[in-house]
């Protein structure tokens, strides 16, 4: 399905369901979709979103779309959660590396099982873009996790979504390429200083990483000065 996530073109997700692991999960918009989906009666979701279900019949999708797409890869899940298989991981990455026409997003919160999973059983193809969350200073080591992950031809970006306080100061941008910055949308958004924004904006601009402004929290206007959408360039297979 088409996505409305702002920095990609297309969702695919191969497992669905979650577990809150920090603060950035409280008003999580999966699990509010789930609810929705599983009210329409849809098979992927019929189970509780706390129940993670690998989905065999969703693995192959991006291989029957032909033309050139950019993937955010569980937008439902999280596919490092604990309760996902590796042999199922590897899996996914093999779909990924066989559409080298595809740019696959890979974000989580999970980031030391994703460097562990990753370093054992898989090789990074260029076309996957790996990413961690951090929404408050002390998920920095996700950061860390990832600068440290074996994946020399990937793009390594942070989403800071949605930012709960300031991370920017101090914040080691060695091997990353972009950077994710937005509030919280829907309902009980809680609310973000600009402060925090600009600090992450001006540290972006002096270790020249690319900055993306995705949005105000509770989807207020976007000051003049952070209307900033910069993206990485795409590898051609």
């Amino acid at each position: 399905m088409l996505s409305k996530i702002e920095r990609t073109g297309e969702t695919w997700n191969p497992m669905t369901g979650c577990t809150q692991i920090s603060e950035g999960c409280a008003n999580c918009y999966a699990k509010r979709m789930h609810a929705r989906l599983q009210a329409m009666n849809s098979p992927k979701y019929a189970q509780g979103f706390d129940k993670v279900v690998c989905h065999e019949s969703e693995l192959d999708k991006p291989r029957h779309w032909k033309k050139p797409r950019t993937i955010f890869v569980c937008s439902m899940s999280d596919l490092f959660h604990k309760d996902v298989p590796a042999d199922f991981i590897v899996r996914v990455f093999d779909v990924m590396k066989r559409c080298p026409q595809h740019t696959f997003q890979i974000l989580t919160k999970r980031a030391e099982r994703m460097r562990e999973v990753i370093e054992r059983n898989i090789i990074v193809p260029r076309n996957v873009w790996l990413g961690v969350t951090i929404e408050q200073q002390k998920h920095i080591d996700r950061v860390v996790s990832l600068q440290e992950l074996t994946a020399p031809h990937s793009v390594k970006f942070i989403s800071c979504e949605p930012l709960l306080e300031c991370v920017g100061l101090g914040l080691n941008l060695d091997g990353i390429s972009w950077v994710i910055v937005g509030g919280e949308s829907g309902p009980g958004a809680r609310p973000m200083d600009l402060a925090w924004v600009r600090c992450i904006r001006d540290q972006c601009i002096a270790e020249d990483t690319l900055f993306f402004f995705k949005q105000m929290s509770a989807r207020k206007p976007i000051p003049q000065d952070l209307m900033i959408r910069q993206f990485p360039e795409k590898s051609k297979p």
